[in-house]
């Protein structure tokens, strides 16, 4: 008889008859994604980064042909791709240098040209979309019991050459990045290290900044990181906000990007974006984590903003 996982995951492919696109079936009570203690995982969330393992190596959504089909039916904002020989500390990801190649041809020739391809929002596409909740719904017991109310669930797939680099950023989601094809280096830095990631670039990240995406780096600082060395079936969970940036090995990589947010990491972003306001008007605020009664009123006062503006909560952080 077959596993409760070779089931599970039979289930996934279900559909996938030559070259037709597969349909994802979610079938929770058989399929299993990931394998990982759970006191462990209790113990690291949003606090550190931490690996384990998932079933998801040779799923056809992630062969090229289908991803090829997965970029050709997204948005054109939505599908980055540049040269994969950047520098780890690069300004400004606008300005990454481009390689000629088209969308088509960069992942055509991902092999033999240095090139970096980021599909964003795969969650819009729906075989994608039914995988990312199907793996975040496996995992909803244990993040629910260490903060509730998991919302914004979005996905999206990294291409890459052999030794291609993906610079040193930040990204306010928490973050499960699963390594499906390939090898790579990601280096893995303190969120609280404020030599690091100063306070005035979080309120610039959340102000709206594109260009604080992209957050210096000086070559001292990577004794300070958590090196970690993924193959395929590794997870690396990336706490929100914490700096980050990726060396490939040898080979082409596919890696699947799973984010979310809940109401408490969005709530330290509130506050940087209300000291971003309070320090435009020459003010000097304290940052965030000082002072809890001030931390609460810059809470408030931002969701009265979006209110007055008409916004949705959480919306500076979202398409």
């Amino acid at each position: 008889m077959m596993s409760e996982t070779a089931v599970g995951l039979a289930a996934l492919r279900v559909g996938h008859r030559g070259n037709a696109a597969p349909t994802v079936a979610a079938n929770d009570g058989l399929a299993t994604v990931f394998d990982y203690e759970r006191n462990t995982f209790a113990r690291h969330f949003n606090r550190s980064p931490f690996v384990f393992r998932h079933n998801l190596v040779g799923h056809p959504l992630f062969e090229f042909p289908r991803l090829m089909q997965l970029a050709r039916g997204q948005a054109v904002h939505r599908v980055r791709y540049n040269a994969g020989n950047l520098p780890t500390n690069l300004p400004a990801w606008e300005k990454a240098p481009q390689t000629g190649l088209s969308m088509e041809e960069t992942i055509e020739k991902i092999e033999e040209h240095i090139s970096w391809m980021q599909i964003r929002r795969a969650d819009y596409e729906p075989d994608y979309r039914t995988l990312i909740h199907l793996c975040l719904d496996e995992l909803a017991a244990d993040i629910n019991a260490l903060e509730p109310g998991m919302d914004h669930r979005e996905g999206s797939v990294i291409i890459s050459s052999p030794s291609a680099v993906t610079p040193f950023h930040l990204d306010h989601e928490h973050n499960f990045l699963l390594q499906i094809r390939g090898r790579k280096t990601v280096s893995v830095f303190p969120r609280e290290d404020r030599e690091l990631l100063p306070e005035e670039h979080l309120e610039g990240y959340f102000s709206g900044k594109k260009k604080f995406r992209a957050v210096p780096f000086d070559e001292k600082f990577q004794k300070r990181a958590w090196e970690f060395e993924l193959g395929p079936g590794d997870v690396l969970h990336i706490p929100s906000t914490s700096p980050h940036w990726v060396k490939n090995h040898d080979q082409a990589s596919v890696s699947f990007s799973i984010v979310f947010t809940t109401p408490t990491s969005r709530r330290p972003g509130c506050i940087h974006y209300m000291n971003a306001r309070l320090r435009k008007l020459g003010l000097n605020p304290l940052p965030v984590g000082h002072s809890a009664l001030r931390d609460h009123l810059k809470y408030l006062g931002y969701h009265l903003l979006q209110h007055l503006a008409g916004a949705e909560r959480g919306a500076l952080f979202h398409e």
